[in-house]
């Protein structure tokens, strides 16, 4: 079964159209990749997937394991499995990582008890072990969410969310962005590691370094508003060398000038 279904999806900001329709499968288990030239469409793509009241005008179809994605509210979006990593993870003051998590996930367990000591006490060792196994402390959990971190720690610190949390699908938009090579190893690590729940990932990037540690089935060019191009990992390394050009002039041979 597909993970994610997305059919001639179109989706608009202040009347300015920016997907013009996208077509991409991403199959459960897999890792995808998305690359582009900035403005192509890529962070509208996840963020329309995800629900983001920015987003108008929305056409096409997004199925979520077969499911309509686009007729659900955001927080159904979650509670069925899919999670987004901001580009700019946000600060909440006042709302601790523990807390914060700690609720999300008992949210999804209405049945439980929450506040079973044996329960909490399971979470936060739980918690305490994702950051480490990113390097990250565990004063992070009594901390406001992500303030004072640095911006390669949020990053990680979003990685420790999924971790946690252990969505379906995953939607990392320039999750690499600001991590240094250790660091966007311990990332590209924790993410593999998760492929044996079979989780699900499209991750949005602009560096093949990343994707040589993650391994992807596939990776995506984005350009236009929609998908031009779907080729495997040796693609990344191609445009890595070449730029964009060639891609972008291959389509539009084929396509016919796009631009007019």
């Amino acid at each position: 079964m597909n993970a994610l279904t997305i059919k001639s999806l179109k989706s608009s900001v202040e009347e300015k159209v920016i997907l013009n329709g996208v077509d991409l499968e991403l199959p459960e288990g897999e890792i995808h990749i998305i690359m582009g030239p900035n403005g192509s469409g890529k962070s509208t793509l996840a963020n329309t997937l995800m629900g983001h009241p920015k987003y108008k005008n929305i056409e096409g179809e997004a199925l979520l394991f077969g499911e309509d994605l686009l007729k659900m509210k955001v927080d159904e979006r979650a509670r069925k499995g899919l999670f987004l990593a901001f580009q700019y993870p946000v600060e909440v003051e006042g709302v601790s990582m523990g807390h914060f998590l700690y609720s999300a996930v008992s949210s999804r367990n209405e049945n439980g008890n929450n506040k079973d000591p044996k329960r909490i006490i399971q979470f936060r060792n739980s918690l305490k072990d994702n950051l480490s196994s990113l390097e990250l402390s565990s004063d992070f959990i009594s901390r406001s969410l992500n303030v004072g971190a640095s911006g390669g720690e949020k990053k990680r610190l979003e990685v420790a969310q999924i971790m946690t949390l252990k969505p379906k699908v995953i939607l990392l938009d320039e999750i690499d962005s600001g991590l240094d090579i250790d660091s966007s190893k311990l990332a590209a690590r924790a993410i593999k590691d998760m492929r044996k729940e079979k989780i699900s990932a499209l991750i949005i990037t602009h560096y093949p370094r990343i994707i040589d540690y993650l391994e992807p089935e596939k990776v995506h060019i984005m350009a236009y508003g929609k998908i031009i191009c779907s080729r495997g990992i040796e693609l990344a390394f191609d445009l890595e060398k070449k730029g964009y050009d060639w891609i972008l002039k291959e389509f539009n041979s084929e396509n016919g000038d796009i631009n007019g």
